[in-house]
């Protein structure tokens, strides 16, 4: 079976991979000969930074360690000392340093991180820093040469070269928004936050997951495009948090077979399956049973691609809405909600699961509730509630939503719950 691999590489790791590039160097690039990628590559390797990471664990005795972690991040902004990176390398980090080129080491501080894209921003003090230009990731082509630029197995600025093997990957987490490029320039462990470059040295992606047998490479790795590595970085600076918009609405796929079974015109779109109260969708007039064919004149082909587009966009936006009701194709516009407009706490639900915060999935098919935080030492805490699990079931019973959950959880004082924690599964009791 695949196995789906993070490149964070710990100190624990031992073994080294070695695997070769798999595509070859262009003959020409905008019609001039290409004897060598080494102008490109001493313009970009620059702007690209190893990171260190420490964690401190701590024992259930009180006792504690330090784990030594590491990873890779792009300067995109040299005056403010900004530095893209992965969520996964810095998540639960106590301390970051940057290493640049040039050998200097500087302190980093995370700016803000947002898990559902895997994109984390840093900022740095330092003078002298080079930043590299972020391209347009939405004009990528398949079949485009580039170069993956990163740290593997600590093997600082390693360079592989490649092609842009597909576009709009997803799948890989169910609660994340996803819509990677998928390259075949040798990627491995240690190249997480690394940079994916175009022939005309700018940035398009941020290489963030591969798929492996082994936890070296084969050939199949994937970047965060631009386009949504911008959006965050963007809110971050702007907020100093996410605001992701909020539609307000389960949807899921709709194909060419489940139209006709319909009877509706049409061979793709987001069929709307709930629409919250009080939220944006409402507001706009949606009813369950409408198609969601377009947002702001982009086409939406499946539940994923309506997910990302609303996901990327901010709360207070403005978007027009095309949409099929009655095998009519109507218009309306809303103003998007919050995300932070559905969280409901915990300690509302039941005395068990004080301390802990929820948020429904905002525009998505998948089942379940998340938990988006968890207090120290609350009750959900020694219950073993942790933040990012997402409650599938209680009580045996499926829970779809906050409804669903604050339902079941009325007149019980025993609640157990499902939750699917990573790619597992476990049961929590709660009192």
């Amino acid at each position: 079976m695949k196995t789906l691999h993070r490149f964070f590489w710990t100190t624990l790791l031992l073994a080294l991979v070695s695997t070769a590039a798999q595509a070859a160097l262009p003959a020409t690039i905008d019609d001039r000969p290409v004897t060598s990628l080494a102008p490109l590559v001493e313009a970009a390797s620059p702007a690209v930074v190893n990171i260190g990471v420490t964690q401190v664990s701590r024992s259930p005795f009180g006792r504690s360690a330090e784990v030594g972690g590491a990873g890779s991040g792009v300067i995109v902004d040299a005056e403010n000392g900004y530095i893209l990176t992965n969520h996964h390398v810095v998540a639960e980090a106590d301390e970051i340093q940057v290493g640049l080129i040039d050998g200097r080491t500087l302190d980093a501080e995370i700016m803000g991180s947002d898990a559902a894209t895997d994109i984390a921003l840093l900022k740095v003090e330092g003078d002298d820093l080079t930043e590299m230009p972020i391209g347009d990731s939405s004009g990528v082509r398949v079949g485009d040469f580039v170069i993956a630029i990163g740290n593997p197995y600590g093997l600082n600025h390693t360079v592989t070269s490649g092609i842009v093997s597909a576009l709009g990957r997803a799948g890989f987490n169910r609660d994340g928004l996803e819509d990677f490029i998928q390259t075949d320039a040798s990627i491995n462990p240690g190249n997480s936050g690394g940079a994916l470059v175009n022939m005309d040295g700018e940035l398009i992606g941020i290489n963030s997951v591969i798929i492996s047998r082994s936890g070296g490479n084969v050939g199949i790795g994937f970047a965060v495009p631009t386009e949504i590595a911008s959006s965050v970085m963007g809110q971050i600076i702007d907020f100093g948090e996410i605001r992701r918009g909020l539609l307000g609405v389960n949807i899921q796929n709709i194909d060419a077979e489940a139209a006709r079974t319909l009877s509706l015109d049409v061979e793709s779109g987001a069929l709307v399956t709930r629409v919250f109260p009080e939220s944006a969708a409402e507001r706009a007039g949606l009813e369950v049973g409408d198609i969601i064919i377009g947002v702001n004149n982009k086409k939406i082909d499946d539940a994923s691609g309506l997910r990302k587009t609303i996901g990327l966009l901010r709360t207070g936006d403005t978007v027009g809405i095309r949409y099929i009701r009655d095998n009519k194709t109507r218009s309306t516009s809303t103003e998007l909600g919050s995300a932070s407009e559905q969280l409901l706490a915990g300690a509302n639900i039941h005395p068990g699961l004080n301390g802990a915060t929820f948020a429904p999935n905002s525009a998505s098919s998948d089942n379940g509730v998340e938990v988006t935080e968890v207090v120290e030492g609350s009750p959900a805490a020694q219950r073993g509630l942790r933040t990012g699990d997402v409650i599938t079931a209680v009580n045996r019973v499926l829970v779809r939503n906050l409804d669903d959950l604050a339902e079941i959880a009325q007149g019980n004082r025993i609640l157990f719950l499902l939750v699917r924690r990573g790619d597992r599964s476990l049961m929590l009791q709660i009192r």
